[in-house]
């Protein structure tokens, strides 16, 4: 990292910047050599110091051909944007504050089993004061693909204007 000044090295910082997220990008292998990017609505569990990040959508489409071909995928999230003019509204001497986190691992398909847990991990990332669990029917969650990306290795972030 060329601003090491900026970087997050701390595990539980990072974790906490994530849980701070509402949308991660995970990007695809494309078998055109383009990466394909996806926007999307996650949850998030921490075992013993590693992260897990669990996705869902439809059982068919692009993004599940190309797993098929390649696990192996990289992520984005950020959070805590604030555009910072100087006190002379100069736009050259703007600065943008954000915290992010990056990373790359490989992607796994869920059984039926592991579904449940999965969704409740995505809501709890969006409820994260609920302390039940949801109820989801069953006749959704079985036209729902869940998979999640194991993290091998991630990097943070952050910028935030000096006082």
């Amino acid at each position: 990292m060329r601003r090491n000044d900026r970087e997050i090295t701390e595990f539980s910082e990072m974790t906490d910047v994530m849980k701070r997220c509402d949308v991660c990008r995970l990007a695809l292998n494309d078998e055109d050599g383009y990466p394909y990017l996806l926007p999307l609505n996650f949850g998030m569990e921490e075992t013993d110091g590693r992260v897990t990040l669990y996705f869902h959508g439809a059982k068919e489409g692009k993004k599940y051909d190309l797993i098929r071909k390649d696990v192996r995928a990289s992520f984005e999230m950020d959070c805590s944007h604030r555009l910072v003019l100087s006190e002379k509204e100069d736009g050259c001497q703007c600065t943008m504050e954000y915290e992010s986190v990056i990373g790359q691992g490989t992607i796994e398909i869920l059984s039926d089993a592991e579904k449940q847990k999965a969704l409740n991990l995505l809501m709890k990332q969006y409820y994260p004061d609920r302390t039940e669990n949801f109820v989801f029917r069953p006749e959704v969650v079985a036209m729902t693909e869940i998979f999640c990306l194991k993290v091998e290795h991630m990097t943070g972030k952050k910028r935030f204007k000096k006082s």
